[in-house]
């Protein structure tokens, strides 16, 4: 083991956050490019390209929950999370490299549905990054001590995958989509396979060093009660950033009258860089601090609360870009303790030698909100008039989560209504 990994320095924490900043470049890549390019190429509309979004959250219900299952019971190419963090990347960058090309795939293979290609591409795209974003996680759960440290190492995750993100976006506004393509196939492929190098796995689990004899670290219990409570209030919160990733370009092209492709994708670009640039500071010097200082559970509540409020005013009171850009600062709050906090919170509530397996079923609280997003709002969305409703319903959904979590425990405090299962 490294030093750098025995005293869980800070660069030790930007690597370890590098692997699940590959797949959050690629699903950057994906948010920017995916309805852009099925938009203004293929001239799909809003609900077949809800269909075409919902192909990745369906791979994820059993992506994520399989491999998370399969990396806790095996051991290979020196790791249990690191051979699926790079078969995944490598699968990821290839997909990413395919966007462009679905109608050429379509035209070679003799298939003249470009919707189907498009569903196929996404599919594997989604399944790709499930197969990385599980282990990802979870080995940082592997290699950090419960408590600040444990903490630490998701919100400094975030905060670096946040930043590249930024960087994705960014590079699509200035240079265009086709170039950010680009850009994140190398960016995966590197991100993916270099850290693993510098980590170091434990063949054995603290619940493993239990059952063996030895003293064990941390409980091993899963607080199902808990859980629930934590996946209901997560789910509400994606049930309204998932439509804002989908259908943002309806809105667009509605309040500000955007009809040009170029203009569209760039606005989309600038959206979503100042919802990640901003989103990188907040993790390390706002909300890990101040999650130390006044709990996890409080500080994730006020984040989602003021992501809320952005939405709300987006859809109220924005008349122009700029004003639509300065209400994505506020919503990158939400946004940097919604893919950061609650996985912290999450490791601490079940078992440790099943963390794989947990993680894989908290990514249900994402890709059924997702699902939901794609068959039931789309075809909403495609028939209402006015699509301000579409961040109207983000707001809302934010406003629910906020208060769902309100009732979530801090881990490590007591409770008089909490019941432990144990988990095997």
């Amino acid at each position: 083991m490294k030093e750098m990994q025995k005293k869980l320095t800070n660069f030790f924490y930007v690597i370890l956050g590098l692997p699940a900043t590959a797949m959050g470049f690629g699903l950057s890549v994906q948010i920017a490019v995916l309805s852009w390019i099925l938009r203004t190429k293929y001239n799909l509309d809003i609900h077949e390209i809800g269909i075409v979004w919902a192909a990745g959250p369906m791979a994820g219900i059993l992506g994520q929950v399989i491999i998370g299952l399969i990396s806790d019971g095996v051991w290979f190419w020196g790791g249990r999370r690191r051979p699926f963090i790079i078969i995944g990347g490598v699968l990821a960058a290839l997909s990413i490299f395919a966007l462009p090309h679905i109608g050429w795939i379509s035209q070679f293979l003799g298939i003249e549905s470009i919707m189907a290609v498009a569903v196929t591409i996404a599919l594997t795209l989604d399944l790709s990054i499930n197969i990385s974003f599980n282990p990802t996680r979870s080995i940082i759960a592997d290699v950090t001590p419960e408590g600040p440290a444990r903490t630490k190492g998701y919100t400094w995750m975030q905060a670096i995958s946040n930043f590249f993100g930024a960087g994705a976006y960014l590079v699509g506004a200035l240079a265009g989509n086709y170039v950010l393509i680009y850009v994140g196939v190398v960016v995966i492929l590197l991100f993916s396979i270099v850290p693993l190098f510098f980590i170091e796995e434990p063949k054995v689990l603290n619940t493993q060093v239990a059952e063996a004899g030895l003293p064990e670290h941390s409980p091993s219990r899963t607080n199902w009660g808990e859980l629930f409570k934590l996946y209901f209030a997560h789910a509400f919160s994606w049930l309204g950033i998932q439509t804002m990733f989908v259908y943002s370009f309806a809105f667009l092209e509605q309040r500000f009258s955007v009809s040009d492709a170029a203009i569209l994708g760039a606005t989309i670009g600038w959206m979503f860089f100042i919802l990640n640039g901003a989103g990188s500071i907040w993790p390390v010097f706002v909300l890990e601090p101040l999650a130390r200082r006044l709990g996890r559970v409080k500080i994730h509540a006020t984040a989602v609360a003021s992501m809320a409020l952005g939405y709300f005013l987006i859809a109220l009171v924005v008349k122009n870009t700029l004003a639509l850009y300065a209400c994505f600062i506020l919503l990158s709050l939400g946004w940097a303790a919604v893919v950061s906090l609650p996985f912290a919170i999450m490791t601490e509530n079940v078992n440790k030698a099943r963390m794989g397996f947990f993680m894989g079923i908290f990514n249900l609280s994402v890709v059924l909100p997702q699902l939901i997003v794609s068959f039931v709002m789309g075809y909403f969305f495609q028939h209402v008039v006015d699509k301000t409703f579409i961040y109207l319903f983000s707001g809302i959904t934010l406003a629910i989560s906020a208060l769902l979590w309100l009732w979530v425990q801090e881990p490590g405090k007591k409770s008089s209504g909490s019941v432990h299962f144990s988990s095997h």
